[in-house]
């Protein structure tokens, strides 16, 4: 929210699909039988000057699936990858209030700040802050 089905398809063709290809981005999932109920993306698309760093974006967990571990199995993941590659720091932010800032402080991360007015409420027009956070692996 408030995006539409085509302008969530059109981020997953445009933007994710074309950094997959590149190696610069990883998709992880995580499914039950074949229904996906999780994701999770790591970017290591960072400048020449931060080969140590990478991101987390967009860990999606479906609603019907919350309060199982599922996020926290993804991040576990991600953060193993991140390792594996030699990335020994990762940044995210998160919609400040949202109920991910918890589970990502429960997980060992920092809040590094916040930044006002960052991200669109999907119900409301509103902005909300979001909160930076990063872990040293």
């Amino acid at each position: 929210m408030p995006f539409t089905e085509a302008d969530g398809e059109a981020f997953w063709t445009a933007k994710v699909l074309p950094a997959l290809g590149t190696g610069t981005l990883t998709l992880l999932v995580a499914h039950t039988g074949s229904r996906i109920v999780g994701t999770v993306l790591l970017d290591c698309g960072t400048p020449p000057n931060q080969p140590h760093r990478a991101e987390v974006a967009k860990l999606l967990v479906h609603p019907d699936f919350r309060r199982r571990g599922i996020a926290k199995a993804l991040m576990a993941e991600l953060e193993d990858l991140a390792g594996r590659l030699g990335r020994s720091l990762v940044t995210l932010d998160t919609r400040t209030g949202d109920k991910a800032e918890p589970l990502y402080t429960a997980l060992g991360y920092r809040t590094a700040g916040v930044i006002p007015d960052f991200c669109r409420d999907p119900f409301e027009d509103r902005f909300y802050p979001t909160t930076i956070m990063y872990k040293t692996l």
